[in-house]
């Protein structure tokens, strides 16, 4: 029970028509109505289509003006806040420098007067020891001078047996202590 299909490409036979634009016949009404709508689309697009698109292209001529117009305000006010900056930079490192060479002064001068200070302290001091040690060598010498003379007539004594004359024994220890 096979079932066959078939297809026919068969165009039946009857009269065959001409493609209307093509017919003698409505020409002259297809350039009437060519006429009529090509004017009206003409009318259309110059008085709404056109018009319409030129104010968006002066819209957008204007909005672009106005951008560049507020970018260059933007980048002057950017150009002036940069100018600004810089010159309160060169403003806070003069005063930065100005600051520190004033320290720098105070403490030389604070410095300069502890160092005197002190130095006259030591100096002082050092006049102090100096008596001291010259009072102290002083008195040292009554006292070797006192011993030398105790020794010296010992000694004279010891060695020749006679006690010599404490003037003699005086002078020679003087004569000595004086070298």
């Amino acid at each position: 029970m096979a079932e066959t299909t078939s297809a026919h490409t068969e165009v039946p036979s009857g009269g065959h028509e001409q493609f209307p634009p093509f017919r003698r016949d409505t020409i002259a009404s297809q350039l009437f109505w060519f006429a009529i709508t090509f004017i009206a689309l003409y009318i259309f697009v110059a008085k709404i289509g056109l018009p319409h698109v030129g104010g968006i292209i002066q819209e957008r001529h204007d909005r672009i003006s106005g951008d560049l117009a507020a970018a260059n305000r933007f980048k002057e006010e950017a150009d002036a806040a940069i100018a600004a900056y810089e010159a309160a930079l060169a403003e806070a490192r003069t005063r930065a420098q100005i600051i520190a060479s004033e320290t720098h002064s105070r403490l030389s001068a604070e410095a300069e007067r502890t160092r005197k200070a002190l130095e006259e302290r030591l100096n002082t001091t050092l006049v102090e020891a100096e008596t001291a040690i010259a009072t102290t060598k002083a008195r040292a010498m009554e006292n070797v001078r006192g011993i030398a003379l105790d020794a010296a007539a010992t000694i004279v004594a010891r060695l020749t047996g006679i006690s010599p004359a404490e003037t003699a024994v005086a002078d020679a220890v003087d004569s000595a202590l004086k070298r």
